[in-house]
């Protein structure tokens, strides 16, 4: 036979059920339990002081009006709330639920003020410390200041900075960043993190990888402590998820993400979220998510181009106090063309062959030691064939580029072609030269040096030479 409380509650439920979104009544409704009726007094049991917080916060009223339908005007709602061991039992908490709005709580024998000692556990450091307390997880070397900022980033970037000015308060919630690996996601994310806890110092930012979440959310789930996870989580201000790709085995983790978003995106608070790729572009995510996902920007990260490149070693050396010629940067930057990470990877290589060989770092080094970066080419590139590619790319025949002509258009053309010829091939200068009409090394020389001038001085010039150096070195792999 139904108890008289357990029928008065599943009345209340049917009501809240049509009036909440689904997976709100699944996390703030179904884990109450009713347990006990008197004199219309209706004492329901909550899993934590979290919980009995948050629906004094979002739902009183709602509680209010559906237990009144039920029980009449003089209804009252009383809390019991569960002490973390999940053992005993605190003292019953009443809310007085007015006709005026107004909450009054006692203890049933006296009125004194509320005090509450059983905090949310805290999943990433000692239980029972404060909301103030929580270890945001992040790598203070990670700032804006040390993320180099270029065409391929930009706009990312840009948002980022806008985000940690105003976490929660723009239309980049969520900010979702992604892009291919080693080009800064993880490094750009904690930058908007560091930047919150620097300018709003009573904002409470955590960062997580979405493994450490999804290992949480399985320990949680096996000791039964699901709701305290869900709670600690909607504590945040600022929650940043790295990696959320890989949310696509773990379906149960999804649930509580989807429960966690909900509650911050809700109360303006900001979400940071990265990915390897676009939200439309992931797998095995639920679509419910990806819909939210897509609530805010989506921002990539590209690979860097060549000048930025060079930007990302040299802003590196600095911090690190090196220096290095600038022939031995440039060449670094045009052949690690893959990501970030192998950038900063064959730096590191250059200066540990230097320190242990008691070496001076030059081009020669340099070359020795990008040859476990770079991969070694399957075609020969020939001088014939830069010869066709830069007649191609200025629209000059290859006849005029062999002529004695001091038209700037073609002699720049001639000098660019001998300095990829240098670069690319195993000729000679003096077989370079003969490919020109017969010109001496010389010639070869003095064209070298002015297209690595030109390059220095001159932007426009220096985009046509990297932009062949692509096409070139493309047609060699």
């Amino acid at each position: 036979m139904e108890k008289a409380h357990d029928k008065v509650w599943n009345s209340c439920l049917a009501i809240i059920k049509d009036i909440v979104e689904w997976q709100h009544f699944k996390t703030w409704f179904e884990p109450i339990k009713p347990v006990a009726l008197k004199e219309k007094i209706l004492t329901i049991q909550v899993p934590s002081q979290f919980f009995y917080e948050y629906l004094e916060e979002h739902y009183v009223n709602l509680l209010a009006k559906t237990l009144k339908r039920e029980l009449g005007k003089d209804a009252r709602l009383e809390y019991r709330i569960m002490v973390d061991s999940g053992n005993e039992k605190n003292k019953p908490l009443t809310m007085d639920i007015s006709g005026h709005g107004i909450k009054t709580f006692s203890n049933n024998e006296m009125d004194f003020p509320l005090v509450i000692n059983n905090p949310v556990k805290n999943p990433f450091v000692i239980p029972g410390l404060r909301k103030m307390q929580i270890d945001s997880q992040l790598n203070p070397i990670y700032t804006f200041d040390s993320f180099v900022e270029g065409d391929c980033n930009r706009v990312a970037r840009r948002a980022g900075k806008t985000v940690a000015e105003k976490p929660g308060a723009t239309s980049f919630n969520p900010l979702v960043i992604y892009g291919g690996v080693g080009l800064g996601k993880t490094h750009l994310a904690q930058a908007v993190g560091n930047e919150v806890k620097r300018l709003h110092q009573n904002k409470v930012v955590l960062y997580v990888s979405s493994e450490k979440f999804i290992n949480q959310f399985q320990d949680h789930s096996r000791n039964n402590a699901i709701n305290d996870f869900i709670h600690f989580y909607q504590l945040i201000d600022v929650l940043i998820i790295d990696d959320v790709q890989f949310f696509n085995r773990a379906e149960k983790s999804q649930d509580a993400l989807f429960a966690i978003f909900n509650h911050l995106h809700q109360s303006g608070k900001q979400l940071i979220l990265s990915s390897d790729k676009p939200p439309k572009d992931l797998e095995g995510v639920q679509e419910r998510l990806l819909s939210r996902f897509r609530w805010g920007l989506s921002a990539d990260l590209q690979t860097p181009d060549y000048e930025t490149r060079i930007d990302i070693l040299e802003k590196k050396m600095k911090n690190d106090g090196l220096e290095m010629p600038r022939e031995v940067v440039k060449y670094i930057a045009y052949n690690i063309q893959s990501n970030i990470r192998e950038l900063e990877g064959a730096l590191i290589s250059l200066l540990a062959q230097s320190s242990l060989n008691k070496r001076e770092i030059d081009l020669d080094l340099a070359k020795k030691v990008l040859r476990n970066f770079v991969k070694t080419s399957s075609k020969e590139i020939t001088i014939e064939t830069i010869q066709k590619m830069v007649c191609e790319f200025f629209d000059v025949s290859y006849d005029k580029l062999l002529q004695k002509t001091r038209k700037r258009e073609i002699v720049q053309a001639r000098q660019i072609t001998m300095y990829l010829a240098k670069i690319f091939t195993k000729n000679s200068l003096k077989t370079i030269g003969e490919h020109f009409g017969g010109r001496d090394h010389t010639t070869v020389i003095h064209s070298c040096q002015t297209v690595k001038d030109l390059m220095d001085t001159d932007s426009l010039f220096r985009e046509s030479v990297i932009e062949l150096q692509q096409k070139v070195q493309l047609a060699a792999m």
